[in-house]
């Protein structure tokens, strides 16, 4: 880690686990604190803290951001957790920018797994936005794709729980989209999340296109803005070597703790905390 960057590590670090580049997912907005959940993002109450918006990844929606999102309202934060399309770091970026650009005021973008690609880009250039935190998530340099990152490591799994679907979009080009099977989500992708609850997020997952994982990112927001970054030392999806070098070389400040890929779910609290130190250090 660079001198001047906190290391705080919770849990016994595991074995490099597995990787594969698919975490994202995909929900609808939710904003707090000044508004209702109700409201659009573009109608958000400025106020003294930034807007905290949530990029959800691959095999998810946005309601895996559900009791993280209740913790920063409980706290004061207004919050804007938008849908992920999950069909390509570009055009994904394309569509956060959006909604960056329509809602007012200063802000930290938040990502997990493949949001962290989507974040990457999308806030590269952007003024208002304050700092960015990832969650076991990827920080690509351009050039760099997420399946070439985790292959980089030893310990993923996740090639081997995929149920690939391929479909003709309406001019005729065929697509894959990739799945992870129901019987295999638990173990791959929430083994600390109950089992009843892991049951409904793998019902409700969302789909990346294959072609995703595949795309070189062409800028990287971390390279201009402060970055955090919680590190999960349990992840079968992105093998925490992976994780511990991606975080490294953007000078990230770093939580590490003994979690699944679905610590959001998991753990809320602690990645509440985090998203709120960088709110604060940057505010």
């Amino acid at each position: 880690m660079a001198a001047g960057r906190s290391n705080r590590k919770r849990g016994p670090v595991t074995a490099a686990v597995w990787a594969l580049a698919t975490s994202f997912a995909l929900g609808t907005a939710v904003v707090g604190g000044a508004a209702s959940a109700s409201t659009p993002p573009h109608s958000v109450t400025v106020g003294a803290r930034p807007t905290i918006v949530l990029e959800h990844g691959a095999f998810a929606d946005a309601s895996s951001w559900d009791d993280v999102i209740k913790q920063l309202r409980a706290d004061g934060y207004p919050v804007v957790a938008p849908a992920d399309p999950l069909r390509g770091p570009a055009s994904d970026a394309a569509v956060l920018r959006s909604v960056i650009d329509h809602v007012p005021g200063p802000m930290v973008l938040v990502g997990h797994s493949y949001g962290g690609s989507v974040i990457s880009a999308a806030g590269a250039g952007a003024p208002r936005v304050r700092a960015l935190v990832y969650v076991a998530a990827f920080l690509p340099a351009p050039g760099e794709t997420a399946l070439g990152l985790t292959g980089e490591f030893p310990g993923s799994t996740l090639g081997d729980t995929l149920d690939p679907v391929t479909y003709a979009l309406p001019g005729g080009a065929p697509t894959t989209d990739l799945y992870i099977r129901a019987d295999a989500f638990r173990h791959q992708f929430a083994g600390d999340v109950p089992a009843g609850r892991a049951a409904l997020m793998a019902a409700t997952q969302r789909p990346i296109a294959q072609s995703a994982l595949l795309e070189p990112a062409t800028v990287a927001a971390w390279q201009e803005k402060p970055s955090w970054d919680v590190v999960t030392t349990e992840d079968l999806n992105i093998p925490v070597a992976a994780q511990r070098h991606m975080a490294q070389r953007a000078h990230a400040h770093v939580t590490e703790v003994a979690a699944s890929h679905s610590v959001a779910v998991s753990r809320p609290r602690l990645v509440a905390e985090v998203i709120e130190e960088a709110a604060r250090a940057t505010g």
